[in-house]
């Protein structure tokens, strides 16, 4: 490990960053070192601008690990290296702005009828049936499952907070049946040995995979199920503030994208056009 490398380290760690977050931002300035075959602490507004350019002109990365990289880089030069200046040199683009992907109540069943395991079944149902990010459920225990209260436990998830989330009867009936024929522990659903989790990228693969047999012709990733959660749960008449928190939105504006997507909610909005006097019609 590099002297600048270890110092990254050690100040992300020092501000309570996640280890996740700690592990991709070193990844990235890793790749960023690499690319130029010289020492971040070497480089400036010029070589960033450059790297920039080759993530979006030539890799053509997505956007997250965009974004991603661009974080990193600052946290390196103004929070390692001191840098305050730089932060204006290394600005966050202007993010895209495209509504969540949601699937109907039909589609969820498919997707839950074309599992061909007890463990990817259950998966499935705390993503979808607990609002759960991928990392979350991929690091739930079987001490996180509150059967006596009936809540789910989610330990230390983005921001390194802390929150409990509904656990469904039907969720637990399932989970139960799941741990009765597999044993699971300490992870509910371990990864290629018992002592680690399953990752969030055989996770994202499992449901691509599971949703091309359910034949759902729309983009389906595990935070898709996420995002119907929460849709789903505001046609049903939850309000605002709850489903934040059970999402662990850490502010509101992020959850209203979901009005946006709500076709309950579209459909009992009136359009002007109904309102001219002479052109009201009765609505279906």
């Amino acid at each position: 490990m590099t002297q600048l490398r270890k110092r990254m380290q050690e100040e992300l760690q020092r501000r309570n960053y996640s280890e996740s977050t700690t592990i991709c931002y070193l990844r990235q300035i890793t790749e960023f070192a690499k690319h130029f075959r010289r020492s971040p602490a070497q480089l400036g507004p010029e070589e960033i601008k450059q790297f920039q350019l080759y993530l979006v002109q030539e890799k053509k990365v997505s956007w997250a690990t965009y974004i991603q990289t661009t974080a990193a880089l600052r946290f390196l030069y103004v929070k390692t290296l001191g840098r305050a200046f730089m932060a204006e040199k290394i600005p966050y683009p202007k993010r895209p702005k495209r509504l969540p992907t949601v699937l109907s109540q039909e589609e969820i069943t498919r997707l839950l009828d074309s599992t061909r395991t007890l463990k990817h079944r259950a998966l499935l149902m705390v993503l979808y049936g607990a609002g759960l990010r991928v990392s979350e459920a991929c690091r739930l225990t079987v001490d996180d499952i509150d059967s006596s209260r009936m809540v789910i436990h989610v330990r230390q998830a983005k921001g390194n907070k802390d929150r409990d989330v509904m656990l469904s009867p039907v969720l637990l009936e399932t989970l139960r049946r799941y741990w009765k024929a597999s044993r699971p522990k300490p992870w509910i659903f371990p990864g290629y040995g018992p002592d680690k989790p399953m990752t969030t990228k055989s996770v994202f693969l499992m449901v691509r995979s599971i949703a091309s047999r359910a034949k759902i012709t729309k983009t389906v990733s595990p935070h898709t199920l996420r995002h119907s959660f929460a849709t789903h749960l505001l046609e049903s008449g939850t309000d605002l503030r709850t489903i934040q928190l059970l999402l662990g939105h850490a502010d509101v504006r992020t959850t209203i994208i979901y009005l946006q997507v709500s076709q309950q909610h579209i459909r009992k909005i009136v359009s002007p056009l109904d309102q001219l006097p002479g052109h009201a019609q009765t609505r279906p």
